[in-house]
């Protein structure tokens, strides 16, 4: 891990010890990110409470969802959410060999044709400017329906929200996936960029 742009602050007070104890609790360790944005605690809670939100939306595939936060991760170079989505994908029973793949998704076999047309989508919304078509748009509409396209869009725009907050800040892998075993993902070709 290396040094963050913003220094983490010392969590501290009530409210610091229920994090600590809960992020202990579920993730075996206090992420990094929490010490950063422990310098504007409403921000912190505000984003957290947004991601926890986000947790309980169900009309929309979670093998999805969670491999489009890892493709926008892939694309910014956010090390952090990439590495904390493959853990959360353990976790959650997901494909592994698929989660694995995000990186380079576009060379690998592992993926079905919706997974390709919504990890597409992911990178598309991700570009700036962003390159989401119609047919994009209407492919995903007709497999997926209208509630549960509103709901990967939102994460998709989440997974930005949250990716690019780390790159900016420097937040990187706190090695969520290693502490549990898993493989490493392989590196996403840097020259690349989403077709």
């Amino acid at each position: 891990m290396t040094t963050t742009r913003v220094p983490p602050a010392e969590i501290t007070g009530l409210n610091g010890a229920v994090i600590k104890r809960f992020a202990r609790k579920t993730l075996g360790t206090v992420p990094t990110a929490l010490g950063v944005l422990w310098h504007n605690q409403r921000v912190l809670r505000s984003t957290a409470g947004l991601g926890g939100k986000i947790k309980k939306w169900d009309t929309c595939d979670e093998s999805l969802k969670t491999f489009a936060h890892m493709a926008v991760a892939s694309l910014v170079g956010c090390s952090w959410c990439l590495d904390f989505n493959y853990f959360e994908a353990h976790h959650k029973k997901l494909d592994m060999d698929k989660a694995r793949e995000i990186p380079r998704w576009r060379e690998s076999d592992a993926f079905t044709p919706l997974e390709r047309d919504v990890l597409a989508y992911a990178e598309a919304m991700t570009q700036t400017e962003p390159t989401v078509t119609d047919e994009m748009v209407d492919a995903l509409l007709r497999r997926l329906g209208p509630a549960a396209l509103v709901e990967l869009t939102a994460i998709i725009a989440f997974a930005n929200l949250s990716t690019r907050t780390n790159v900016a800040l420097g937040i990187e892998s706190d090695g969520f996936a290693a502490s549990c075993g898993l493989k490493p993902l392989p590196e996403r070709d840097r020259g690349m960029r989403a077709a």
